[in-house]
């Protein structure tokens, strides 16, 4: 079995991982600056929740015994209003959908049974991430976003 494609695969993906790592870390601050300190903590448990995702694919590589490349997949980038935070934030769980199906098709093909599960797990992961969002987008637009907005601020007791 080569590896090299394989790795190759878990490098994208880990860089993918650390962007929306960084993405919802800035979403998170963005939001405390706009006094939306409930959706900003959602925020934070997403970024820890890619970095899990980061840290799954660090330690594959290194299985491999691959040198993991450290390094974003694109820079992330401050949203002026939250339906453009959304959705960016829809398109990019979109590209990792796409890719780790085919990352997982790939490394079925390299029977490279271990990496293939992984990047279906993550698939799924991805999937409830991606409904979220869509949700999000959905109440925006039933509610507008003034009426989203005023769910997502904790009370002045807070």
């Amino acid at each position: 079995m080569s590896n090299a494609k394989t790795i190759e695969n878990l490098q994208k993906a880990m860089k993918m991982e650390m962007t929306a790592a960084h993405q919802y870390q800035l979403h998170a601050h963005v939001l405390d600056d706009w006094g939306l300190d409930l959706l900003a903590a959602k925020m934070r448990e997403e970024m820890q929740e890619e970095l899990g995702h980061a840290d799954k694919f660090i330690e594959r590589i290194l299985f491999l015994e691959g040198t993991p490349e450290i390094d974003f997949h694109k820079k992330p980038k401050k949203s002026e209003s939250l339906l453009e935070m959304f959705k960016a934030d829809v398109a990019d769980e979109e590209e990792a959908i796409n890719f780790y199906t085919l990352a997982a098709k790939q490394a079925y093909e390299e029977n490279d049974i271990g990496t293939r599960a992984l990047f279906e797990e993550l698939v799924l992961d991805e999937e409830g991430h991606k409904e979220w969002l869509d949700q999000q987008i959905s109440l925006i637009d039933r509610l507008g976003e003034q009426t989203f907005s005023a769910k997502q601020m904790s009370g002045p007791e807070a």
